[in-house]
């Protein structure tokens, strides 16, 4: 309900030639790209700024604006929903972060602290803010009320194969970051679809996430090894202290992807099913189509249900998609 009127209820797609590729009958895709921000994100940074807003009790503990650290798809989402909510906002960001989409930032009147390209520098810059300013931090992750929104995608999704009395879909798979998108996710498939598998996905470059599963901790990697991949959005060095334990309780795997495959799936998003998707917001739909189902924990010719693929974000510059197109 608090997310009606503001985040779009995106359908699940059918993705045209997929088929012969990934072994299952059918991938449908879930495309966060169509969000008004461009990715998933706005879902759970509203969800978090409205709950902040919404106790009448004491005007006095109202804070004076929201401060969010972010590569760029988060902090736009918090920018676009402060500006709904009428409250300032101010978004760190590292001095690697994409100017599509710090231009998108500034582009809703949010201001722009630049940092060090480290998740560190990203936390210090955003704490130092919301201690000097009397600001709220709006987490890019690690926030219940963040993933709380995130799981509206899974919500929809159980309520779509509900809806179309279709049974349930073989696995979700959702690209991976810090976290709070796959945890979201999980809580509701595994309550309302018990039978779905809910897959992980991240670059193989950037694969801290699938590290910690199999360490069954959480386990860091340095800036230097994530920045390697062209997936900014998942560069996370580490997966929260809230999302790591969704991840080991609900996610039942966790895959990567090559840059190649993950620069592929772009250009048949775009070109097969006419969506604009970033490198990040790819992966899953890179595993659906180059993943042998094996890997994926599906039964090779075995599987009859859908396979369903999170595309989480399109804000991709325009020179660097037109120069994956030409590939």
């Amino acid at each position: 309900m608090r997310l009606r009127g503001v985040a779009v209820r995106t359908p699940l797609l059918a993705f045209p030639g997929a088929s012969a590729a990934s072994g299952p009958p059918e991938l449908l895709i879930k495309p966060e790209s169509l969000q008004p921000t461009g990715a998933f994100k706005l879902r759970g940074a509203y969800n978090a700024i409205a709950m902040l807003l919404a106790d009448p009790a004491d005007p006095a503990a109202r804070p004076s604006g929201v401060v969010a650290h972010s590569s760029g798809n988060h902090g736009f989402a918090v920018a676009y929903a402060a500006a709904r909510l009428g409250i300032a906002a101010a978004i760190v960001v590292p001095d690697n972060a994409p100017e599509v989409k710090t231009d998108l930032i500034r582009s809703v009147g949010a201001e722009i602290v630049t940092v060090a390209p480290t998740l560190a520098a990203r936390t210090e810059g955003s704490r130092r803010i919301a201690r000097m300013r009397g600001y709220a931090e709006i987490p890019p992750f690690d926030d219940r009320r963040v993933i709380a929104g995130q799981g509206t995608i899974g919500l929809e999704i159980a309520e779509d194969f509900a809806d179309a009395r279709t049974g349930s879909p073989t696995a979700v798979l959702v690209p991976v970051g810090g976290g709070g998108l796959v945890s979201g996710i999980s809580v509701a498939i595994k309550a309302l679809l018990p039978g779905t598998r809910v897959i992980g996905v991240e670059p193989e470059l950037a694969a801290d996430a699938r590290e910690s599963l199999r360490a069954g901790q959480r386990v860091a990697w340095s800036p230097a090894d994530t920045a390697r991949t062209k997936a900014d959005a998942l560069r996370a060095e580490q997966v929260g202290e809230l999302t790591f334990p969704h991840i080991k309780e609900l996610v039942d795997d966790i895959v990567t992807v090559s840059e190649a495959e993950m620069l592929a799936a772009v250009r048949r998003l775009a070109r097969q099913g006419r969506l604009v998707a970033e490198p990040g917001g790819a992966v899953a739909v890179a595993a659906a189509l180059f993943r042998d189902p094996a890997e994926l924990g599906l039964v090779a010719g075995g599987a009859t249900a859908p396979l369903v693929a999170v595309l989480s974000g399109g804000n991709i510059d325009p020179t660097q998609l037109a120069d994956i197109l030409r590939d």
